[in-house]
């Protein structure tokens, strides 16, 4: 799977946060399918933030389709497709997050899925590419907005 998790993570940008990194290490994955890593150590300013834990988690993880789906034949008669099926890759990235005092961390989740109709990834390859990159081009340039609206409720 080309999805690797790599050992060093270089963070977004976010407010109150200097220069945010994560260290990890590679995990035993829930399923075979899977990939995953927990963030064992920190680097950069990120007061409060906690490395993983058994009852306080920091995992990332990655997955690809079980049985990939590859495009059905045309209909012989009329020469168009019936219904294209999807493979569906994903990430999963889990948080403990402290909801009040003296009480253990709750999980927070980040699922992000990709839907890829079967037969672009050979017909049409450049825009699968295009979307990923338009993916992680928004994330990483909303990074602080999305966790200043995460915090406050304001879009």
């Amino acid at each position: 799977m080309t999805m690797a998790i790599p050992g060093s993570i270089t963070g977004g940008a976010q407010t109150g946060f200097t220069t945010p990194g994560y260290t990890t290490t590679a995990d035993k994955a829930p399923d075979v399918n899977m990939n995953q890593s927990a963030v064992t150590a920190l680097t950069g300013t990120q007061t409060g933030v906690r490395a993983h834990s058994v009852s306080d988690p920091f995992t990332i993880t990655v997955s690809k389709p079980k049985n990939v789906r590859i495009l059905p034949s045309p209909n012989p008669v009329t020469g168009k497709y019936g219904p294209v099926p999807s493979n569906r890759y994903g990430i999963v990235i889990r948080k403990g997050a402290n909801f009040a005092a003296n009480n253990a961390p709750a999980v927070a989740y980040v699922r992000c899925y990709l839907d890829v109709p079967a037969g672009s990834d050979a017909y049409d390859a450049a825009n699968v590419r295009g979307m990923i990159s338009a993916l992680v081009g928004l994330l990483n340039s909303i990074s602080a907005g999305v966790g200043d609206s995460l915090t406050t409720g304001i879009l």
